[in-house]
């Protein structure tokens, strides 16, 4: 079977069912391709620190009423070394702040919402192939049910993340890949526990970076440094609520609380940039085009300004033929999008422990914190870039 519309989307996480509601709000007929179920959708526990940009979008929507009554308003978060805590305070030093509300939260959302608004979303949908995206009528096949299906598209956008087809389906030639692999990892627990303190801690100390987070009043994220060859059999739960325990409870208001974990993971961190986001009839949003380490709470955030950007564009494509802002997308996004590369390195060099690292370079992370504590100028800077740079 064919089927005909002006944008195909491949990827139902959140920036593909973001951009597809914006642009059926727009009037702009669109299809979201996603090869796996909702329900594993749903279970990639993710980000959760959001952005003025995509909270913006969110209420553009009126799809805001669970973020409106369940998400929490941060003004300030804080880094500690050692037994020293450093308020940013977010919101005198910018005027804004940030609110903690879970991607998972926003995709079950936008999920939920798809089918009042009229935006069509395929499911389990196999073997994703992309087709004739340099030429003006590029499309879509995947196989569902026993079946070859086609989707004929005036334009495809790639939000299928790093290991999707979009990305592979632009000429080795055509792009510039820059790649920056940490030697180190997070493991993470998700708990129904409260949060230790009132505002996220990224903490750097002498056993390696960890973070205090939380979801919501009642349910906590915890993330400690961990090599790249440890596993979840070397971490029990009752050994990493030990070490938690020591890192967190001299820095936090409450202390940790112990409960059983909904998840545990490990994942590798990386800064991963793909020049270029478009190739013909083809565009690149979110993780497809770009990953950051998760210290700077940007990776869900910059898949929104890609969004943001994009919608824009297509939707002034399709009301008045004009391109120009169809050929400045990837310009324009990767400006911001090396900008929050760049944050998110510092913040990751500045509060974890680099194996190569030595004591003069523990010295420098010291210096730096120090100098951090002291500077108003420094806090603010650091501010600006953690609550959203403009768009």
């Amino acid at each position: 079977m064919e089927i005909k519309t002006q944008v195909a989307i491949v990827g139902a996480g959140p920036s593909g069912l973001l951009l597809g509601h914006l642009l059926c709000a727009a009037g702009i007929g669109c299809i979201v391709v996603e090869r796996q179920s909702p329900d594993h959708v749903l279970g990639r526990i993710r980000a959760g620190v959001l952005e003025t940009v995509t909270t913006d979008l969110m209420r553009e929507l009126g799809i805001d009423q669970r973020l409106n009554a369940e998400g929490m308003v941060e003004g300030g978060f804080n880094l500690a070394t050692h037994d020293d805590v450093i308020r940013i305070d977010i919101e005198a030093l910018t005027g804004r702040h940030v609110i903690v509300y879970g991607q998972t939260e926003i995709t079950r959302d936008l999920m939920e919402a798809a089918p009042d608004r009229g935006l069509a979303v395929i499911y389990e949908a196999a073997n994703v192939a992309l087709h004739g995206i340099e030429s003006r009528h590029p499309w879509v096949t995947y196989e569902k049910g026993g079946k070859v299906e086609r989707i004929d598209a005036g334009f495809i956008v790639g939000c299928d993340g790093f290991h999707g087809a979009a990305r592979r389906a632009i000429p080795a030639g055509a792009a510039r890949e820059f790649e920056r692999i940490y030697p180190f990892g997070w493991l993470g627990i998700l708990a129904d526990v409260p949060p230790c303190h009132p505002e996220l801690i990224y903490a750097n100390g002498d056993r390696g970076f960890a973070l205090a987070s939380m979801r919501s009043p009642t349910r906590s994220r915890y993330y400690i440094q961990v090599p790249l060859t440890d596993t979840l059999d070397d971490w029990p739960e009752e050994r990493l609520w030990d070490e938690l325990e020591m890192r967190f409870n001299p820095l936090s208001e409450h202390g940790v609380t112990r409960g059983p974990a909904l998840e545990m993971s490990i994942a590798p961190l990386r800064s991963y940039v793909f020049e270029t986001m478009r190739h013909g009839r083809l565009f690149l949003a979110g993780d497809a085009a770009h990953i950051v380490p998760p210290t700077g709470a940007k990776g869900l955030n910059l898949a929104a300004s890609d969004v943001a950007y994009l919608s824009e564009a297509l939707i002034g494509y399709f009301r008045t033929g004009d391109e120009v802002a169809l050929d400045n997308y990837t310009p324009r996004a990767l400006a911001r999008i090396w900008k929050a590369e760049r944050f998110s390195w510092f913040l990751t060099k500045l509060m974890h422990r680099f194996p190569e690292d030595g004591a003069f370079e523990h010295r420098m992370q010291t210096a730096e914190l120090e100098y951090v504590a002291s500077s108003r100028a420094m806090q603010t800077a650091i501010a600006e870039n953690y609550v959203g740079l403009p768009l």
